[in-house]
């Protein structure tokens, strides 16, 4: 039998030259591989979303954006993202990170590129990364609505399409996209991260019939009121009682429903918007 050469070039060719590549071809090219974004904390749900893909045998590329997360009440240590990453190394995967900002032009495509150069094709697309502030109707500015929609709406859609474009097959793709749930209550207080956020239930259902078709599926989940570090003590004592189980939903909780949506066992759900709160009551009366 006669084997023609193959010559691969583009960002691909980074990740044919890798060693675990050399090492073992034919599995490497079945492998799944995620693109996780918003991992910055050792405490996110972007983290222990990646922890619960790579005990389930997928190697993970995630991004993170220190400068948004300084400036958050949670802030974040410098070495955390390298911290996250050893720690995914240790479950036996592969795992690259890149610090990227989603608000530039350039970033999509330059985040798949470095994705695809370091670990491979990408076969999961999880959009965790979010940009929220508290904007009411009478801080509200147009600079500040423009940021929230750069990184919550614009640059979720983007990374969708540049998912699809560059999907090879073979695997069956799958995205997943994270909300907080806006269609279920009003979010006092936070005008422009509700209404952008709001959106990626709007642009998952839209995209579920065409990417149906080329054998991906997309749903989006909302995994209520996290404790994910942010939570002061005046936090919990004002949603203690609304939760009927008796605590906070915590990462693992989000990442083990996502793990499930991502596996071969949910190729027939798609176009989902999945509310995972643990029973929370939104509005609490008083009798």
């Amino acid at each position: 039998m006669r084997h023609e050469a193959v010559h691969i070039s583009g960002p691909a060719a980074g990740y044919f030259a890798h060693p675990f590549f050399l090492r073992d071809a034919p599995s490497y090219m079945n492998r799944k591989v995620a693109i996780v974004t918003g991992v910055g904390r050792l405490k996110g749900i972007g983290k222990a979303i990646c922890v619960e893909l790579a005990k389930n045998d997928v190697d993970i590329f995630f991004t993170y954006w220190r400068n948004y997360d300084n400036q958050m009440p949670w802030t974040s240590e410098d070495g955390e993202p390298e911290l996250i990453r050893e720690e995914i190394q240790g479950l036996g995967v592969r795992c690259e990170k890149m610090e990227v900002d989603l608000r530039a032009e350039t970033a999509v495509e330059t985040l798949f590129n470095e994705a695809i150069k370091t670990v491979g094709p990408p076969t999961i697309l999880i959009n965790n990364a979010t940009y929220s502030t508290a904007t009411d109707i009478f801080t509200i500015t147009p600079t500040e609505l423009d940021q929230h929609y750069l990184v919550n709406l614009k640059a979720a859609t983007l990374l969708c399409v540049e998912f699809v474009r560059r999907y090879q097959g073979g695997r069956a793709g799958r995205i997943i996209n994270l909300t907080s749930g806006q269609s279920l209550s009003a979010m006092s207080g936070e005008i422009a991260y509700a209404i952008t956020k709001a959106g990626i239930e709007t642009l998952t259902k839209t995209l579920a019939h065409e990417l149906a078709a080329k054998g991906i599926t997309i749903n989006a989940v909302n995994p209520g009121l996290t404790d994910s570090g942010w939570l002061e003590d005046s936090h919990r004592q004002l949603f203690q009682d609304r939760f009927p189980m008796g605590r906070f939903g915590q990462p693992e909780d989000a990442a083990r429903l996502i793990n499930f949506l991502v596996s071969d066992q949910a190729g027939w759900i798609t176009g989902q918007v999945i509310h995972s709160e643990g029973g929370f009551i939104r509005e609490k009366y008083s009798n």
